[in-house]
């Protein structure tokens, strides 16, 4: 089997291209690494199998010979990412998805879109069902993501639709692990690398609100799966084990040893008061379910960021970071 996996520097992207490398795959990896790290992929750089092209998937993307798959999940992910690039966040999502899906189509190659659970919004059905269609404010700051990704599915459904294509549609609910960013701002990098710096844990809102948490393995799992079903529509990818941000900062202090202060922020605008997925579907469709439990994938993660935080603490590292981030800010 020959993949396209665009965004295989990311955080899923890169843990995508080392399982289907596993499997025998041979992997055409592109990334323009605006979010993406080069240090994800040391562990692809020397597979036969593997090749890497450095490219803005916003535009056409020339591939030399056969494709099976194309796997979109390019795209700015994390709430401070995608608020930075809210205009390439949108675009990738659109004229990206596009190009890819043409791309896909000329081929004859499979699809598949990295959706998000962020198409239900801040929910008023719990847990969330894939027939659930959302409570979106498609003006508000959290749109560029949210409607990016909701145009992306519906893309994807009319190309399925209008000319065959076959495709798959996956509904990331918040997944951790290592080679997440350390700086990218999501609550489980930004607790374990507040504590182990032994800073404030920085806590928006009251704590009150809830989220579930995948572990990136059980994520490749579940995608892994889908490819070998002809199932079109969207199917829900997450732990249904649910938290609040408050017991998610306990867990975390916990499993470090160490204490700090919590101190709370205003909540952003539309963030999501709950958070938990559905998984019947994932169930019925691939036989999957989550099989790691949020201390135990903590705890892996936890050495993981420890040994990041070490190594970006070196001057000459540090410096490098920044030269190649925008703005100056660490990625």
């Amino acid at each position: 089997m020959r993949a396209l996996v665009v965004g295989a520097a990311g955080f899923i992207g890169s843990h995508l291209c080392e399982r289907l490398l596993a499997e025998s795959w041979e992997v055409l990896a592109v990334d323009n690494f605006c979010t993406g790290r080069r240090s994800n992929l040391t562990c692809c750089a020397n597979q036969p199998r593997f090749s890497l092209l450095e490219r803005d998937a916003t535009y056409p993307v020339s591939v030399p010979g056969p494709l099976d798959w194309v796997f979109h999940l390019a795209s700015p992910a994390s709430p401070p990412k995608y608020l930075e690039m809210p205009i390439e966040t949108l675009l990738i999502n659109s004229s990206g998805t596009h190009h890819l899906l043409e791309t896909a189509r000329n081929k004859s190659a499979e699809f598949l879109f990295a959706s998000t659970s962020e198409i239900y919004g801040d929910p008023m059905v719990h847990p969330q069902p894939e027939s659930y269609w959302g409570n979106v404010n498609s003006i508000g700051p959290r749109s560029v993501y949210d409607e990016a990704k909701r145009y992306g599915e519906a893309l994807v459904m009319a190309y399925h639709r209008k000319h065959g294509v076959s495709t798959r549609l996956i509904r990331i609910f918040n997944t951790y692990g290592p080679r997440m960013d350390p700086f990218d701002g999501r609550v489980v990098s930004n607790m374990i690398c507040q504590t182990l710096r032994r800073q404030p844990i920085t806590i928006y809102g009251d704590g009150s609100q809830t989220r579930s948490f995948q572990y990136i393995d059980d994520l490749i799992e579940g995608i892994y799966r889908l490819t070998s079903t002809n199932y079109h529509d969207p199917i829900n990818l997450g732990n249904p084990d649910e938290y609040t941000i408050l017991e998610l900062a306990g867990i975390v202090q916990e499993e470090i040893g160490i204490e700090t202060q919590l101190v709370s922020m205003p909540l952003p605008v539309d963030d999501p008061r709950q958070r938990r997925p559905d998984i019947a579907r994932a169930r019925e469709i691939l036989g999957w379910e989550p099989q790691m439990d949020v201390r135990h994938g903590l705890r892996r993660s936890i050495e993981y960021f420890r040994s990041e935080l070490d190594l970006a603490s070196r001057p000459v590292v540090r410096e490098l970071r920044q030269a190649h981030s925008p703005g100056g800010t660490p990625r």
